[in-house]
């Protein structure tokens, strides 16, 4: 009988009666294991236990914090090629990309060890004779952290590490797809010292374990990443709470890589192909949007057209796969509908999208790039979530940018150009929260903030010393001698 593997709650291992069973997508006979899905009354108990070990744990010793998550970075890395085995297995990024996101998240929690001995704040002398002001940063309190299925180790690092690192206590919604890599990191955290109730993991739907937390009034503060809809319902719920949470979404993106005339062609098409179609284009920040210049077009198209055929698409941890299958059957249904789509709104499919197959029963798909697009096509406005890009042919860079700002988005933005002025002009002009000049929209370094503007992201940013705007808040004391 296999082991169902359990929530963890108040520092113990809490089975349910609903069960969650991951399939790979690589593979879709292996089912990888059996989870427990946590229901009301155990998202509630997990809320209790992180409500009532705040107090003591947001007055802890900021040594004993910074020893605690840097016992999780340190083991984290130590057994990155097993945990990213574990990744690419249940979500269906290559093995390689999985051993990459798994050394991020050790990166991140190590960040945050340090992090948490440099808590700072101010000293001000007051308008008032003999009066000083002190300025302190203080936790927020219990803190629901809902993460998505496409990044099932670093997301989730990213949002735990500062909470912990600033005092909070967490109360973890992982999503449902990918139960194996939130359990493998409730594991290595539950070793690592940290007090019982500081931490707890509740996986199960958004409309279950996710709406508990939304509900309660012992959570002061929630982190969400996943879709713009789902988002919008969250920013609706900690609103109508009483008393209203404090609350942080990112919710997608629609990203423009533009490349003009003046750009190394190879070098354009490998940054079009890494941000395109790398973790099989399901990253929020994937380039979606191709917006290329007249004179370089048609050879653009040619050259990035060969390249995605010469893509290897297979099981994820096969060591020769530059691609592995998308998520699931949902989305691999919504990929196809958006093919169908492209086509007729008058798109001319150029290279791929395609079912495949392989020596695994899997959702594997050819990356798929349309040509003789426009802007108002709705594969150009709405996220797609997968390995397909649509080419804009433009004008000139003025053209270009306007296309490129013409999105309810706002996450990540690309430009190909060995132009200095119109590389500066663009980091200045792109509205987007993150901007890249000659590499892909995709990739971000874990020390420094992220996040986006417009449709895509609301709240403070995540990730590097920005993240205490949102997992702090501050006090003002005042004080007369």
């Amino acid at each position: 009988m296999q082991k169902i593997n359990s929530n963890f709650i108040a520092g113990a291992w809490v089975p349910s009666v609903d069960v969650l069973k991951n399939i790979n997508p690589s593979d879709t006979n292996d089912v990888i294991g059996e989870f427990a899905s946590a229901a009301v009354s155990e998202t509630e108990q997990a809320i209790d236990s992180a409500f009532a070990a705040f107090p003591a744990w947001s007055r802890s010793s900021p040594q004993l914090r910074h020893d605690m998550l840097k016992n999780v970075g340190d083991e984290i890395l130590v057994r990155k090629e097993e945990l990213g085995r574990l990744l690419s297995r249940e979500e269906g990024k290559t093995l390689a990309e999985g051993v990459a996101e798994v050394v991020r998240a050790g990166q991140i929690f190590q960040f945050y060890a340090g992090e948490s001995l440099r808590i700072a704040g101010d000293r001000l002398d007051s308008a008032r004779t003999n009066v000083e002001i002190e300025i302190a940063r203080e936790a927020v309190g219990v803190v629901g952290l809902i993460t998505p299925w496409n990044f099932p180790i670093a997301i989730p690092a990213w949002k735990i590490a500062p909470a912990l690192a600033y005092g909070n206590c967490v109360v973890f919604k992982p999503a449902e797809l990918v139960p194996a890599s939130a359990h493998a990191l409730t594991e290595i955290l539950a070793r690592s010292g940290i007090p019982e109730g500081v931490f707890n993991l509740v996986p199960w739907q958004v409309s279950v374990a996710g709406q508990t937390i939304l509900n309660s009034a012992k959570v002061a503060a929630v982190s969400f990443t996943g879709s713009v809809a789902t988002g919008r319902k969250i920013a609706q719920s900690c609103v109508l709470s009483s008393p209203m949470k404090k609350m942080q979404l990112e919710m997608g993106g629609k990203n423009p890589l533009i490349v003009l005339d003046d750009a190394d062609l190879d070098f354009a098409i490998e940054c079009a192909v890494n941000g395109a179609y790398f973790a099989t284009g399901q990253r929020c920040t994937a380039s979606s949007r191709l917006i290329v210049t007249e004179n370089i077009h048609d050879r653009f198209v040619a050259g990035l057209s060969e390249r995605i055929r010469e893509l290897v698409v297979d099981h994820a941890l096969k060591a020769d796969s530059q691609m592995g299958p998308v998520v699931d059957q949902k989305q691999f249904d919504q990929d196809n509908e958006y093919i169908r789509v492209g086509i007729d709104e008058g798109a001319k499919l150029s290279v791929g999208g395609e079912q495949l197959k392989r020596g695994t029963p899997g959702f594997y798909l050819s990356p798929a790039l349309f040509t003789e697009a426009n802007n108002d096509m709705r594969i150009a406005r709405e996220e797609i979530f997968g390995p397909i890009a649509a080419v804009i042919r433009v004008a000139d860079y003025e053209s270009a940018l306007q296309v490129a700002n013409d999105t309810e988005f706002g996450l990540s933005a690309g430009i190909c150009t060995t132009s200095l002025k119109y590389a500066q002009h663009f980091k200045r002009n792109s509205e987007a929260g993150t901007v890249m000049v000659n590499l892909p929209t995709a990739g971000t370094d874990y020390f420094a903030p992220f996040g986006g503007r417009k449709g895509s992201s609301y709240g403070s940013r995540e990730q590097g010393r920005y993240a205490v705007e949102f997992y702090t808040t501050v006090k003002t004391a005042y004080t007369t001698s």
